[in-house]
């Protein structure tokens, strides 16, 4: 029952953001992930949900151990038939898992045969403590804010038999070392039809236009949740002096956001779009000249998020200005494919470059998209240490053992 509340809240929300149409279209897929097929395997991913977590950390990353050679399925929690495929897989990552009955029953078949099981994160929801710096927290219903009154799978996380964790920074891999787990990175990475969208996407984009000082110079926010209002609103006063000095600059805004109304005196050159599917999201980026990625330096629900806005820019060769939290530094040469910013000087000054010489954005963002080929797709990874560990588990290897 209280599962079931909670995927009401869950639904309503997203009806109330979405409208209707866009909004039933991600219920029904969500209803209808429960009944999909899965098959015998090596590895079954197990999530709490259908969005672009699911996506990057449970598809995307299965679509990379495939073209490493191992068989993979991933269903969802609420499925009726969960319990019964511990029969069917070796190991067992868990993302973003509600620890309901049916979870339970699941786990307790795992441990009687003595197979793996990996919690796996992309975001520090499994700790209730660090919900007070989680800006979206405080704007849940009630029915939402249910779902993490304990952590998203913090009572998985917190079982001695689970050894094993991957996340996708180091950050978030620091912290869960803290908890004295074995952790693997694995980075988020866009699959193979991500990559042969944006190529078709990008070809469009390049066509030949007619350019001025003068012309519209976008800038681009892709927001993806409404945890991101406080993020936005560390730019502001650059963007406040960029749109004053650039009369051409336009901004774009992908996703649910609240505008400070300090830049309602720029209203006729913001537009505002609403969560679209993936082939129209990369559409919106490849529109835009400048990609921003704001986020609270300091703060650690900021401090794990992947460099994932990076990288789906950079793809279709849009150059991104990013704040200077750990990902970001790490993914970005600052200056060659992409900028780093550290408040509100360094973000003007480096949006201003961009804004002012069109041929330096092109070049960046050219860099930018041969990094994300070459670092950020499935088909490049090479996570040589975790394949390894995997190959040994799912019994397609023996030499592999886990240090520490």
């Amino acid at each position: 029952m209280k599962l079931l509340l909670i995927k009401a809240g869950k639904a309503w929300h997203t009806l109330k953001r979405d409208g209707l149409l866009r909004g039933g279209k991600r219920v029904l897929g969500a209803f209808l992930a429960l009944f999909k097929f899965v098959g015998k395997g090596d590895i079954l991913f197990v999530t709490g949900g259908v969005g672009d977590s699911a996506r990057y950390r449970c598809h995307h990353v299965a679509e990379e151990l495939e073209l490493n050679g191992f068989k993979c399925s991933i269903t969802v929690q609420d499925n009726p038939l969960l319990a019964s495929y511990a029969d069917k897989f070796a190991v067992f990552v868990f993302h973003r898992v509600l620890y309901t009955p049916s979870v339970a029953k699941l786990i307790a078949r795992i441990k009687e045969q003595g197979k793996e099981i990996i919690f796996e994160t992309d975001d520090l929801v499994y700790d209730k403590e660090f919900l007070v710096h989680m800006d979206y927290f405080q704007k849940m219903n009630p029915l939402e804010k249910k779902l993490y009154e304990n952590g998203v799978g913090g009572e998985i996380l917190a079982d001695p038999y689970v050894r094993v964790c991957t996340a996708s920074t180091s950050f978030l891999a620091e912290k869960l070392r803290e908890k004295g787990k074995e952790v693997f990175i694995v980075p988020n990475r866009l699959s193979k039809e991500d990559v042969s969208m944006a190529e078709r996407i990008k070809v469009q984009r390049d066509l030949p236009t007619l350019t001025s000082q003068t012309s519209p110079v976008r800038l681009g926010y892709f927001s993806g949740t409404l945890s991101h209002n406080k993020d936005f609103a560390t730019i502001t006063d650059a963007l406040l002096a960029i749109m004053e000095k650039y009369p051409q600059t336009e901004l774009f805004l992908a996703g649910p956001l609240d505008i400070e109304s300090k830049l309602n005196k720029f209203k006729e050159r913001i537009r505002q779009f609403p969560y679209v599917p993936r082939e129209k999201h990369f559409a919106n980026v490849a529109s835009v000249d400048i990609n921003i990625a704001p986020l609270e330096i300091g703060n650690p629900f900021c401090e794990a998020k992947s460099e994932l806005k990076f990288f789906e820019a950079g793809i279709v060769g849009v150059p991104t200005v990013a704040s200077a939290t750990a990902p970001y530094r790490e993914a970005i040469v600052d200056g060659v494919d992409g900028f780093v910013a550290d408040g509100t000087a360094a973000w003007t000054e480096k949006l201003a470059r961009l804004v002012f010489d069109a041929d330096f954005r092109q070049e960046m963002g050219q860099k930018a998209r041969q990094k994300a080929l070459e670092r950020y797709a499935t088909t490049t990874a090479d996570n040589k240490e975790y394949y390894g560990y995997l190959k040994n588990k799912t019994g397609r290897f023996k030499s592999y053992e886990l240090t520490g």
